[in-house]
């Protein structure tokens, strides 16, 4: 049975115990979908589950809609939305923890991106998109103008994942409230009860009701129907290769925004500033427990430094210690779920078993995993050949730098890369030779702003960037009108 209740700013069913928002209206069902505290195991919370009929609810109120914002409506309101959030900086980090076992360090930082994204959103909503053609510039053309605007999709599908509950979420929301495009929100079932509060913020910021829908529940009755509804205009995903392919094959004709994950190498070669090298590979590694599809997932290092560069990436990996999320000493807290712990301890093993070795690490408690530091790693091996989702630093050597393009370019992916030099055209060469989305230069692959362009190739992504000015792009369409001139 459902019953259905008009909102009220901060009228929640219990602490963590919230409903789906169908433009504005609480829905709140008697199937709930129970989220575990991944490092605890007490129940973070709940959330209503709906079904199909209810999903075509959430479609239909979107496309009823309404009068499109002015662009300063827009900016009050992501503006709103980011003093709100600074407001809550404390109680939205303490939940993201609870629901995602990411450390308290980790999970206030992430605030302060999500408050970054509602910045440059709110300063792009104000920003003019058009552009303008003289047509008298060829032997045929006439004495006209063609200009150009753009117009806001009319339904967005917005479908996040657990390891940047809050973050993720944003980079949907914000870019489509900047251009005035409605959205039907489903966050992973693993870590929805901050995208439920974040849909709460929104509200509360004045966001019009119809603009913004959360819902979540069985993934034939709710995800996939949206993906499949020929309604739809765009689907937004950030996930798996494995769904975002499925969702590639069932959408239909319609536009897709698929980021796919990763498979990062940071590239050290022999002229690498070592400080410099060691700490982008520990931070790129054990960041957000290693769960970011832009993080360090392996290290290429040259052979000449391998065993200097080992011998204190150890060292310096002893400092990210792990543990229980809320102490705010904890650098590394849980991965996603007990069975992402026993998979990533898995692959270690098969490593070990073909010849690597741990030289740091590898203890596994529930969904808790230490930083792993493995040599010797095979260039075949699963844990380097896949994406492995988790707090592993697997190191591999190299001869050169065109041994490392050709090891970097290997695998599926093609999202992030890194290399630590200080050799100008060996970096150029990288930039030019390694087929990913990005390639930072003694930086972190993941290394970007909140308004920068993000996205990646082969299997993680089709080429189509997110980031706030990108997305901005992706979730309207190009109109053009021309005048006498």
């Amino acid at each position: 049975m459902e019953t259905s209740i008009a909102i009220s700013k901060n009228d929640h069913v219990g602490t963590h115990d919230l409903p789906c928002y169908i433009a504005g209206r609480k829905v709140i069902t008697d199937e709930r979908l129970t989220v575990y505290n991944p490092y605890t195991g007490d129940v973070a919370g709940t959330v209503s589950s709906v079904c199909r009929s209810q999903t075509h609810e959430a479609i239909e109120a979107t496309l009823k809609g309404g009068e499109l914002l002015t662009r300063y409506r827009r900016y009050e309101i992501l503006n709103k939305a980011r003093s709100l959030l600074l407001e809550q900086a404390e109680s939205f980090a303490h939940l993201i923890t609870a629901e995602s076992g990411l450390c308290l360090r980790e999970t206030r930082y992430e605030v302060g991106r999500a408050c970054d994204v509602l910045q440059f959103a709110a300063m792009e909503a104000l920003r003019d998109d058009g552009e303008i053609f003289s047509c008298d510039i060829t032997p045929t053309g006439k004495a006209r103008k063609i200009f150009t605007l753009r117009d806001p999709h009319r339904l967005v599908v917005a479908i996040t994942p657990f390891n940047h509950p809050l973050n993720q979420v944003m980079h949907k929301i914000a870019p489509a409230i900047a251009v005035g495009a409605p959205v039907v929100l489903k966050p992973s079932e693993k870590t929805p009860l901050t995208a439920v509060r974040c849909v709460e913020l929104m509200y509360e910021a004045g966001l019009p009701e119809w603009m913004l829908s959360v819902i979540v529940g069985p993934m034939d009755e709710v995800a996939e129907e949206l993906v499949v509804d020929p309604r739809t205009e765009v689907v937004s995903f950030t996930g798996s290769v494995e769904i975002g392919k499925k969702i590639a094959q069932r959408a239909g004709y319609k536009k897709l925004i698929l980021e796919l994950g990763g498979n990062a190498p940071l590239i050290v070669l022999e002229d690498a500033d070592m400080d410099l090298a060691v700490h982008l590979a520990t931070e790129g590694c054990y960041r957000n427990s290693g769960q970011r599809c832009t993080a360090v997932k392996r290290l290429l290092i040259h052979e000449d430094i391998l065993d200097t560069f080992t011998g204190r990436f150890v060292q310096a990996s002893k400092a990210y210690t792990y543990g229980d999320p809320m102490d705010f000493d904890t650098r590394v807290g849980t991965v996603i779920d007990e069975a992402a712990a026993i998979r990533l301890e898995t692959v270690v093993q098969k490593a070990v078993d073909d010849g690597a070795r741990v030289l740091l690490g590898g203890e596994r408690r529930g969904a808790l995993l230490a930083p792993t530091v493995i040599a010797d790693t095979p260039r075949d091996a699963e844990m380097v050949v896949c994406e492995s989702f988790g707090p592993l630093a697997p190191i591999m050597a190299i001869k050169n730098l065109d041994d490392a393009i050709e090891l970097a370019n290997s695998t599926d992916y093609g999202l992030s890369s890194g290399i630590v030099t200080k050799d100008f055209n060996k970096a150029l060469k990288a930039v030019k030779k390694i087929r990913t989305g990005t390639v930072n230069i003694n930086e972190v692959p993941g290394y970007r702003i909140e308004l920068s362009p993000f996205g990646g190739v082969k299997d993680s992504g089709l080429g189509i960037k997110e980031g706030v000015l990108e997305t901005m792009k992706g979730l309207t369409a190009v109109k053009t009108f021309s005048l006498p001139w």
